[in-house]
């Protein structure tokens, strides 16, 4: 009597994920093509605890793509404000409204269509046709190329070329497994990525809790450690920048919306300049006030993924413009109250909000 083969990679999955899987993320209730979508944007660079009152408080916001598309960008920057890489925001909006002009406000299931979209790559539109529609395609964010990464015995570090395509070989592999039932496509493609989140973390991976801890290459090798492959490391540059922090006689801020390019790009912060002596220069160009009457004030610090920016705060009271702004400007009054309603970069929103916190403590 031959005996049965041992379950595929596939089926120990789905048996895990049965039992120890995520089934209660707020995108799983329902589980629609935007709301997926909406989903695998917000993933991207962030965990799930921190991406899920987010989602919840943007499709309350734009339930549906229409929403979305109909909405100007700097609604969707303030829903978006504190997330970070706010790219992901201004291509979520600029593909809901092709969507919108060229595939009848919907999301295309064609997985050639999603990634022509702005902001969709190969592994998110697969992770979209999947979820949403139980479609057969392989996906390979972080986590799936970590556990690839040890279950395999791959080298190299994931982002070189040579070693993503080996990836992407043995994703497409896995999910062409004829064991793999057609209908639990979304089940599947939901347990790699808790499976990387949750056991085969980083550091400290819980391999004698993992369903594929008999053949994995790193553990039988001792290898975990090691694997997937670290990318080459430098120090990142640190940059620095001054900061114009000017209220006027009724405590409105004046903040400027940074061009449509480059870093923060669209967002409203406080003028900045390259160093003092041009932030002092930018306050005589636009402003009236007691030059000398500044507060410099502690420093901010903030890590982008490729730099370290230092950020000095020069601040002034009882300022005024020297002249009127414009429709077409990019200076703007802002009242406290209506700061919660601009995407605002991070450091500066926790600078803001600090001070606010302030006023109320030592208030009267």
């Amino acid at each position: 009597m031959t005996a049965p083969l041992p379950p595929s990679f596939a089926q120990r999955l789905l048996a895990w994920f049965d039992v120890s899987g995520r089934h209660d993320l707020p995108w799983q209730h329902p589980r629609t093509p935007y709301r997926v979508w909406l989903s695998e944007i917000m993933l991207q660079q962030t965990q799930v605890k921190t991406a899920a009152p987010y989602f919840e408080r943007f499709v309350q916001r734009l339930p549906t793509l229409r929403d979305l598309a109909l909405a100007p960008l700097d609604d969707v920057l303030a829903l978006w404000s504190g997330l970070g890489y706010y790219a992901r925001a201004r291509n979520l909006h600029a593909a809901a409204r092709r969507c919108l002009e060229q595939h009848g406000g919907e999301l295309p299931r064609d997985i050639d269509a999603l990634t022509a979209l702005p902001g969709i790559g190969r592994s998110t539109a697969a992770a979209i046709v999947s979820q949403a529609w139980n479609d057969r395609f392989a996906i390979l964010d972080g986590n799936v190329k970590r556990v690839l990464s040890r279950y395999h015995g791959v080298d190299g570090w994931p982002g070189l070329p040579a070693v993503e395509k080996r990836l992407w070989s043995l994703a497409d592999q896995h999910a062409a497994d004829p064991l793999l039932p057609d209908s639990r496509l979304a089940d599947y493609t939901q347990a790699q990525m808790d499976l990387g989140a949750t056991l085969c973390t980083r550091s400290d991976p819980a391999c004698v809790l993992c369903p594929l801890q008999d053949d994995c290459v790193a553990r039988r090798e001792g290898r975990v450690a090691e694997l997937p492959t670290p990318k080459p490391g430098k120090a990142p540059p640190q940059k620095y920048a001054h900061v114009v922090w000017a209220e006027d006689g009724e405590g409105r801020i004046l903040l400027q919306r940074r061009p449509p390019t480059g870093i923060w790009a669209s967002l409203w912060t406080l003028p900045q300049a390259e160093d003092e002596a041009l932030a002092m220069a930018w306050f005589e160009r636009h402003l009236a006030g007691n030059r000398a009457a500044r507060e410099v004030l502690p420093c901010i610090d903030h890590a982008f993924s490729h730099y370290k920016l230092q950020l000095q705060p020069l601040r002034w009271r009882d300022a005024s413009l020297r002249d009127r702004i414009g429709d077409n400007d990019d200076l703007r009054w802002v009242a406290r109250e209506e700061l919660g309603t601009l995407g605002i970069p991070a450091p500066i929103r926790k600078l803001l909000e600090a001070d606010q916190l302030l006023n109320r403590n030592t208030g009267p």
